[in-house]
């Protein structure tokens, strides 16, 4: 059995896992997406902020036009002709007139008006910072979805090649007069070799349907890296708002969500609808207005002068029954105020709740991260080798070596997936965390 035992070689597994992995480094390019590459242009070439800024600057605009008073009204005017003659002098009240009149609205209505729209156009930072974070967290987990799509085909790859050289082994082992492998054997490695390859497109659909999820949010931004794919180094992300309980349990401290960019957006809705209240309780107060006018009048027949004439009056309306129109306006005003207040309420209770569970679940996911690395990769690796031993060594079955190779390889794949997870989770928790004292100086950097 000893020339029976060269074929059963580990040393040919360990040349080609080597080559794969020197090839694999080899593919290393410029053209390679980074995280921080990649959120940085999805920050410059997003349309929304632009369109926000436009939408914040039609507010101020709109503030400053609604605080002014109305256009004062002229009028011009023949009054008191004859029709008989159509002679301007022969009756004295004939006269060319000519007035102006000015409404000014009730109470302090274009004050209110002002306040409202700039208290509206001052959500707008909020809303771009909220924009900000969100871009950040949407692109970071995309990435990473597409990093854990490249990597496991990466990992499968490698694997693939020990698959094709098992097939080869069990091929000249069955051929061999001397070997010992039988047909299921064979058959096994194949179906096994097969199940990768079906593994494998899938997970090149996935790594597609990504890369054109994340394509969107880099549109336009002339950056090439589609073919190369994302980096293939596996970026650290800085968890923010953690302290550590006093048995050395780590813990994850919620921050305070009342100073989140959102909530500051809805606290400035809220201000404009107060401030909407006090404008609609001017409806009840009366609007004024002022007229003047002049009059010519001509020459009597007999050359006798006439007085030119001078008019001027005051008109206000007299809003007396308000029941069903000024009561239901000041209703509707306050029903909106408490309407927004509940939605504060709900996203306070749904941002806690998320953030709860994404600190629960980053426990979790550490507590797995350590138990794979300290223990149960090597582990799984060691038994791997120890069923190949044994299988060389004429004590082992051939089956059982394909078995432990596809366990250690989905440990390795799901190794991946927690550490891919949990970057994915702290990235969530860092938008939990974002503060609008935090991204001020970032939406200023978007401005300029």
């Amino acid at each position: 059995m000893s020339n029976n035992k060269y074929f059963f070689s580990t040393e040919p597994l360990k040349a080609l896992v080597l080559m794969a992995l020197m090839f694999n480094s080899l593919s290393l390019t410029a053209q390679e997406l980074s995280l921080e590459k990649a959120i940085e242009l999805a920050h410059q070439s997003d349309p929304w902020i632009k369109g926000s800024y436009q939408k914040e600057q039609a507010n101020i605009a709109q503030s400053i036009a609604a605080g002014q008073l109305p256009d004062p009204v002229i009028s011009l005017g023949l009054a008191n002709m004859p029709l008989d003659s159509l002679n301007f002098n022969q009756e004295p009240m004939t006269q060319l007139m000519a007035g102006v009149s000015q409404v000014f609205p009730r109470g302090q209505t274009l004050e209110l008006q002002r306040q409202k729209l700039e208290d509206i156009s001052r959500q707008h930072p909020f809303m771009r910072q909220d924009r900000y974070a969100k871009v950040k967290l949407t692109v970071t987990q995309l990435w990473l979805d597409l990093y854990e799509s490249q990597e496991s085909i990466r990992l499968i790859e490698n694997d693939r090649s020990l698959f094709e050289y098992l097939v080869e082994v069990a091929e000249v082992s069955y051929s061999s007069a001397f070997g010992r492998s039988r047909q299921q054997d064979l058959v096994r490695a194949q179906l096994e070799l097969t199940r990768i390859e079906d593994r494998l497109t899938v997970l090149d659909k996935k790594r597609s349907e990504t890369q054109e999820k994340l394509a969107e949010w880099l549109y336009d931004t002339g950056a090439h890296w589609q073919e190369m794919g994302v980096s293939q180094i596996l970026p650290e992300i800085e968890l923010k708002s953690i302290h550590e309980a006093i048995n050395n349990q780590v813990q994850y401290e919620a921050p305070d969500f009342t100073d989140h960019p959102m909530i500051r957006s809805l606290d400035q809705q809220i201000m404009a609808s107060e401030t909407n209240i006090v404008l609609t309780k001017q409806k009840y107060k009366p609007q004024f207005g002022i007229n003047a006018s002049y009059g010519f009048r001509d020459d009597a027949p007999g050359g006798q002068d006439r007085s030119d004439l001078f008019s001027v009056g005051i008109s206000f309306d007299l809003p007396i029954f308000t029941e069903k129109r000024q009561d239901k306006e000041v209703e509707a005003a306050v029903s909106s105020k408490e309407a927004l207040k509940t939605d504060k309420t709900l996203a306070l209770r749904a941002m806690n709740a998320r953030f709860n569970e994404a600190s629960e679940r980053l426990s979790w996911l550490e507590k797995r991260q350590k138990l794979y690395s300290d223990r149960l990769l090597k582990e799984m690796n060691d038994q791997a080798e120890a069923s190949l031993n044994a299988y060389t060594n004429d004590d082992g079955d051939f089956a059982e070596v394909v078995r432990a190779r596809i366990a250690e390889l989905n440990a390795n794949i799901d190794y991946l997936n927690i550490n891919v997870d949990r970057l994915k989770t702290i990235a969530a928790l860092n938008y939990f965390s974002s503060s609008s004292e935090y991204m001020t100086s970032i939406n200023g950097k978007q401005h300029d």
